[in-house]
């Protein structure tokens, strides 16, 4: 099976890599789909397995820890896991398609260390602290505590930052769609 690219999108939460990731999977002539994640957690709302999420129990997900059928995966709170199965990126790449992810920055770290030739990282960074506050409270899905929350865990992550391989300032939602595309565009090209 050929292998396709690897397009990495990582942020802290209210930078607008969702939005971005939305954008570009409509861009038909970079080829790309969107990678689903498994996690352990229970469903939200409307959410589907195998669109939103790829659902597992908490056991199931540690036997696919143990049979090594993940690419990357972290235990976000006591058997609340996350993680990329390899079956996923080998179902987009048999498809002839570049993958995307929408994922956490130590995730996104990981899978450029797997596959640092075949992937484009990429950290979109809000313009200030401060503005990632505001956005997350227009947002009006979470509590006062569960945003300073976030806010104090986006500031470990924006440390995390040098690591990636291009950095996008999203302070205009514009400006930021523009140069995702550009720089996708000529990695996929190169």
């Amino acid at each position: 099976m050929k292998k396709g690219k690897l397009i990495v999108f990582s942020a802290p939460s209210g930078s607008g890599k969702t939005t971005i990731v939305r954008h570009l999977l409509g861009i038909k002539d970079l080829n790309l789909e969107f990678s689903i994640s498994a996690t352990s957690r229970a469903k939200r709302g409307t959410e589907e397995h195998g669109k939103d999420y790829y659902y597992l129990s908490a056991s199931e997900f540690k036997n696919k820890i143990k049979a090594n059928a993940f690419l990357e995966w972290e235990e976000v709170y006591r058997d609340n896991f996350y993680g990329t199965l390899k079956t996923e990126v080998e179902r987009i790449w048999a498809k002839g398609k570049n993958v995307i992810f929408d994922i956490d920055v130590s995730g996104g770290l990981r899978i450029k260390r797997k596959f640092p030739k075949e992937t484009l990282a990429v950290f979109v960074k809000p313009p200030s602290v401060d503005e990632l506050k505001i956005r997350l409270k227009k947002r009006k899905t979470e509590s006062e505590d569960k945003i300073n929350m976030r806010v104090a865990k986006a500031s470990a992550e924006l440390a995390t930052a040098p690591l990636f391989d291009t950095i996008i300032i999203n302070d205009t939602l514009e400006h930021a769609l523009e140069e995702a595309h550009k720089q996708v565009s000529e990695f996929i090209n190169s």
